[in-house]
């Protein structure tokens, strides 16, 4: 497919897969601020022109655009499914993007954790809410041959963003999975540093961004898959699965919560079980 958005977006790189294309393209987010990077599957169905459902991948902590298209394996069924995968990177970069000061993992680049901050001096460039929410989405759909049919899912500390996002939005996305999601951030070392750094010491604005809180009040639900590796090292000190099925039982929230003896916190895991995601996702998208 010619690409016709040079004035909007670059093409950095592309590689054919499973007859489609996986590409990288740079372009100026207006919303943080600094230049963005995010990798694009198109399955063959969109390279003869059909428009096709999307899903959005949100990576976890330490991650870019390039984790999950390289390690997941999921272009194959993405292909059969006649699906696009997006996968934005996890936070702004650049030089005159604020950093953690100790250059701590958990924080500053690579460290979005996909809220839109509001203190000094994040609240110019990390407002990665709104980039996944509507500029993204409306770059992708305004220039690729992807439909307005939408699903979303992540891991780790994008497994939380993804909950997070379809809780509070909707009607947006047909359906929402995670792997290993951060479940109650309020509740956990990581989301605590990075919501008091992100959004100040008010613990009631930290509830927008948790999605255990959230999943208690929601009255439009969208079908929600996730999967946990009994053998990851986090999970009970930042995961914490069990705040999030709690939630969903008080709520009667359709929430499938999968516990796998074995499995750690690796991509190894992510791509044991992709296929039950993409699987999942296409159901609620109404393609085969």
């Amino acid at each position: 497919m010619k690409d016709d958005i040079t004035t909007h977006v670059e093409c950095i790189s592309e590689n054919k897969s499973f007859g489609g294309w996986h590409k990288q393209y740079r372009h100026h987010s207006s919303v943080l601020n600094c230049s963005m990077r995010f990798a694009l599957y198109l399955p063959p169905d969109a390279m003869l022109g059909e428009k096709v459902p999307v899903l959005y991948w949100l990576s976890g902590l330490t991650c870019t655009d390039e984790n999950f298209m390289q390690k997941a394996g999921a272009q194959r069924l993405a292909s059969e499914l006649g699906m696009a995968i997006v996968a934005p990177d996890t936070s702004p970069r650049g030089e005159a993007v604020p950093d953690d000061p100790e250059q701590a993992y958990d924080l500053g680049l690579g460290a979005g954790f996909y809220v839109n901050a509001t203190e000094a001096p994040w609240r110019e460039h990390y407002r990665m809410y709104d980039y996944v929410v509507e500029e993204l989405p409306a770059l992708i759909e305004g220039h690729f041959p992807v439909s307005h049919h939408r699903a979303i899912s992540g891991h780790s500390m994008g497994g939380h963003g993804a909950l997070v996002i379809a809780l509070r939005n909707p009607g947006r996305y047909a359906s929402v999975s995670a792997f290993s999601p951060i479940s109650h951030p309020m509740n956990s070392p990581w989301g605590q540093k990075a919501f008091e750094a992100y959004l100040g010491k008010d613990r009631g604005t930290w509830e927008n961004y948790d999605a255990s809180m959230l999943l208690r009040g929601v009255e439009q639900p969208a079908p929600a898959l996730v999967d946990q590796g009994l053998a990851d090292e986090f999970l009970e000190r930042e995961l914490q699965p069990q705040a999030l099925e709690s939630a969903a039982v008080a709520n009667g929230y359709p929430l499938t919560l999968r516990r796998h003896e074995g499995y750690d916190h690796s991509y190894y895991f992510i791509a044991s079980f992709i296929e039950d995601h993409l699987r999942f996702h296409a159901g609620h998208l109404g393609i085969r």
